[in-house]
This record gives C-alpha cells, structure tokens and sequence, in this order.
C-alpha cells in the first residue's frame, strides 16, 4: 500500500509531467511522412506534393533539420521549465551562486558541432546531386522571365534554340514526364526567381546570367509557376501554368504549337 501511495503521490510531479510532454513531442516529431503532409480529412497541410525525382531527397533533408531542431527546442524550454519549478524562490531558501560545469559546457559545445558538421556533409551530397552537372537532357527549354510574365521557348524542328523556327509561348509551359529536361533560365529586366512549389525549385533569373537547372517530374498534372522574387508593381500578376504530360502528348502539343506560328 505504501509503495502505490508513492507512485500515485509522484504521478504528479513535474518530472513525471516533464517526461510525459517529451514524450508526445517526440512521438509527433517521429510521425511519418504522411502523417505531416495530410490532416484527417486528408487534405495536405504541410508540403506541397513532389512530383520530381530530386524532390523527395530535399523533402528528407527538411525533415531530418526538422526534427534535430524540434527535439532541441522541446529539451531546452523543458529544461527550463524544470528549473524555472525546481529553482524557484522560496521562503528560508537563499541564493546560491555556481560557477558553471566544464564537462557539460563541453557537452553542448562538442555534440551540436558533430551535427551541424553531419548536416554539412549530408546537405552537400544532395545540393551535388540536385545542382551540379546535369544528366544528359532528352529535351531543353529556354525560360525568360520579364515584368511582368515568363517567356517560354522550346526548339522547332532543327532541334536547336534560339533559331527562326523557335516555339514560343507566354506563361505556358509543357513537359514530359520520366524524361530529363534541361532548363536555361535568364531574365530581360530585373531580377526574378523561378518558383515551382511541387519542383522544390526556386532559381533566381539574373539579367545578363543563364542559370541551368534540371529536373525529371514523376508524375502528371497541372501546376503553377511563380515569381518568387518582388519585381514591380505587378509582381503579383506574374503567374505562370506547367502542363506534366506524357511525351506523346507534349509532341502533340509542340506540333500544335508550330503549326499556329507557322499560320
């Protein structure tokens, strides 16, 4: 009896309650994937969805940085809690002044270090793999932004850019799915950024510079492409639409295309 009065009687405390939060918000932080992406009506809440092979290796890396931060700040404000509780002023207890201990200043001081030194390697193998040198592309594609749109060109049927059979469009942008394309991204005016949400890509376009980056999208659909960057007065206008479909239908598209130019 007197060993349940004692559990019963520490059920309570702080500590128990201490243990109890960090517990749950560690349990929240360890959920799955999905169960950050959607609520219970299954509507997304937390990322957009990927839809590129380079995705979900930028979405892993934002979870890992996620959680390392989360745990830290759950165990700094509970070890705050605690002292603010335990170390509280009261009556017949005085002040005591401690000079510090080495051993844990050591501690907080070495273990951070090794994890931001980790996140360094690991976050430098996936920026080599999403911005270094690109895989041979199946098609590439010129993308021009100005106030206030984005010029799209495509290559006609010389296969070349920046020739007289050129297609070009205006804040339309098709592109094939499974296949690798390469985009050329320049700016006429002022600096824009090129911002595709489900891409995890936002590239800024620099007058004078062509920046290159690649991407694969894994899945179809129909997507908006945004200025990420405050460019004028009709920033907020600057709103372009991505078509994900099959090559085939991109060939069809493309023919379409030439053949009104041609008209």
């Amino acid at each position: 009896m007197r060993s349940r009065g004692l559990r019963e009687a520490t059920a309570g405390t702080p500590h128990s309650a201490l243990r109890r939060a960090v517990g749950a918000t560690l349990c929240v932080l360890a959920a799955p994937v999905n169960a950050w992406a959607f609520g219970s009506s299954g509507v997304r809440i937390w990322l957009p969805e990927a839809v590129t092979t380079t995705a979900p290796a930028i979405d892993r890396l934002f979870y890992i940085v996620l959680v390392i931060t989360g745990v830290v700040f759950v165990l700094v404000q509970a070890t705050l809690l605690l002292f603010i509780l335990r170390y509280r002023r009261r009556p017949g207890r005085s002040a005591a002044y401690t000079h510090g201990n080495q051993l844990a200043e050591i501690i907080w001081t070495v273990i951070p270090a090794l994890i931001m030194v980790w996140l360094t390697f690991k976050s430098q193998r996936v920026w080599s793999h999403v911005r270094g040198t690109p895989p041979p592309p199946d098609l590439e594609v010129e993308v021009t932004g100005e106030q206030f749109a984005w010029n799209v060109r495509y290559a006609g049927a010389d296969g070349a850019l920046n020739t007289a059979d050129d297609i070009t469009t205006i804040n339309q942008m098709h592109l094939p799915v499974g296949r690798t394309v390469l985009l050329h991204l320049k700016s006429k005016d002022v600096i824009h950024s090129f911002f595709v949400p489900q891409f995890r890509v936002k590239q800024d376009a620099v007058p004078g510079i062509t920046t290159r980056l690649w991407v694969n999208a894994t899945k179809t659909g129909h997507y908006e492409i945004a200025c990420a960057e405050l460019c004028g007065l009709g920033h907020y206008r600057m709103r372009g639409f991505l078509v994900i479909e099959s090559p085939e239908a991109l060939t069809t598209w493309l023919s379409e295309q030439l053949a009104e130019q041609a008209s």
